[in-house]
């Protein structure tokens, strides 16, 4: 007898509590194999595809394409069992998938407990139907998208129960939607929806309290009249409710803060607020390390990057100044001193900035260094790093240069202890052998956590960098 059972959203790992959902990969009615991914979903670090640790006839989905849900949120359901007991009105697959549904059946679950990463066996082949109309979630999911308009199968559970009121259940499926309206004293039961039949989003209830303050900052009007349901419909046009309330009040667009760009924006106010941060910066004639560059891809074998021999000099820098290659444990009160030179840089793409990170720079070659470099970069702008990819960094390289700006002061990558900027590299005018001379002239900075080094330390590590740049022949000496 086929069991319908229940695949929630699993913890991704990293302390991520919740992730949005990018894309559906099977639809109501699909044989899925174990461990076959079933959705995409965007987390604050990474796209990561999510496969289902059960095989079986998909009977229900929760949540359209957009939404955010947190961990422990139901995502789907499965029916598993003997093939001939798929529940009543689900799709019978397709000559072409008989093979697939005799696998998926053929064992209930496959045991992992990173369910986000799947299995180091081989997967079965994925089936994938596109849908012929875009999916729509409802507060009680049901089974729609099987081959014929008739063909549905009735959801189990559903995400979260609606809260009741006397004129019926509530619309509203997020828990975080939720949380915003109980924390400010808003009932529910007066908000309208703009979703789908009605399905209350954290715009509506935005919209809800910006109304609610702004009638209550008017003379004369009391709440609960007539004007404060008014004010709690869905806007008619997208001009902000506070904007259209005063003449004077110049309107904007509103950009939530969630996902990586929330995810920035926190760990930037968090750096900000925890790290005493100070800033020293030096210009260096790069002259010689772009010839020493030049010279080694011209003996043929691996290009060599400039990003790779600029992390080799911060390695070496690292190894003779190792209090810029920790992090502060403000519970304990202790510096910790770390043992390896794990490398960030920052990588813009076009989902924002990320950090991934080069696991054991301080002992890669520079050809290591620049095929690391590339892959990171290449997953960075595809969207497929993963939170392992993002996390673990000891210290950041940051080359603002590419973006043709000179001088920055970076803001230190939390928890690290210290980040070292590198500007454009231009020729200028630069006194050489006692003599003036044009040379390709760049300007390091370097911003550092105080309370684990103070200025002599800083200001140390940077002059070797820029020795080293100078002078790349430096680095003999320390090899």
């Amino acid at each position: 007898m086929a069991q319908v059972l229940e695949f929630k959203l699993p913890d991704l790992g990293e302390g991520l509590t919740e992730a949005e959902i990018v894309r559906w990969l099977v639809n109501v009615g699909d044989v899925v194999a174990i461990d076959q991914p079933v959705v995409e979903v965007e987390t604050a670090k990474a796209m990561v595809e999510v496969p289902c640790p059960y095989g079986g006839v998909v009977t229900a989905r929760f949540g359209e394409e957009g939404t955010e849900l947190p961990v422990g949120a139901p995502l789907l359901t499965v029916a598993v069992g003997a093939a001939d007991t798929v529940p009543a009105g689900a799709p019978a697959p397709s000559p072409g998938t008989e093979q697939a549904a005799e696998t998926a059946v053929s064992s209930e679950y496959s045991g992992n407990v990173l369910v986000g990463y799947g299995t180091a066996g081989p997967t079965a082949r994925r089936r994938r139907i596109r849908p012929q109309s875009p999916a729509v979630a409802h507060p009680t999911p049901t089974a729609a998208a099987g081959p014929t308009p008739t063909a549905r199968t009735a959801a189990p559970t559903a995400p979260a129960a609606p809260a009741a009121g006397p004129e019926g259940p509530v619309p509203v499926i997020s828990p975080l939607v939720r949380k915003l309206a109980r924390d400010r004293g808003l009932d529910l039961r007066e908000v309208r929806g703009s979703g789908p039949e009605g399905l209350i989003l954290r715009a509506d209830v935005d919209r809800a309290l910006a109304a609610r303050e702004t009638l209550v900052a008017t003379p004369g009007t009391a709440p609960g009249t007539a004007a404060v349901a008014a004010a709690v419909e869905p806007a008619p046009s997208a001009v902000p409710t506070a904007a259209r309330a005063s003449a004077t009040a110049p309107a904007g667009e509103r950009i939530p803060l969630r996902g990586l760009r929330g995810a920035v924006a926190d760990k930037l106010s968090r750096s900000r607020t925890e790290i005493p941060d100070a800033t020293c910066w030096v210009d260096a004639d790069a002259t010689e390390l772009m010839a020493a560059r030049a010279a080694m891809n011209a003996a043929g074998g691996p290009k060599i990057s400039l990003l790779a021999l600029l992390a080799r000099i911060c390695a070496h820098a690292l190894a003779r100044f190792p209090e810029l290659n920790s992090t502060v444990d403000t519970a304990a009160r202790e510096i910790v001193r770390l043992p390896g030179v794990h490398l960030g840089f920052a990588a813009q793409t076009p989902r924002g900035l990320v950090v991934p990170v080069v696991r054991d720079a301080g002992t890669r070659t520079a050809e290591s260094l620049t095929e690391e470099f590339a892959r990171l970069t290449e997953s960075a702008r595809q969207g497929t790093l993963t939170p392992a990819d993002l996390t673990g960094g000891t210290f950041t390289l940051n080359n603002y240069g590419v973006f043709g700006v000179d001088g920055s002061t970076p803001i230190i990558n939390h928890p690290e202890a210290a980040m070292l900027g590198v500007g454009r590299i231009i020729p200028k005018p630069w006194v050489h052998q006692g003599e003036l001379a044009v040379r390709q002239v760049v300007q390091l900075s370097l911003t550092f956590d105080h309370r684990v080094c103070d200025g002599g330390t800083a200001g140390g590590f940077l002059r070797y960098v820029a020795d080293c740049v100078e002078q790349p022949a430096v680095l003999l000496r320390t090899v």
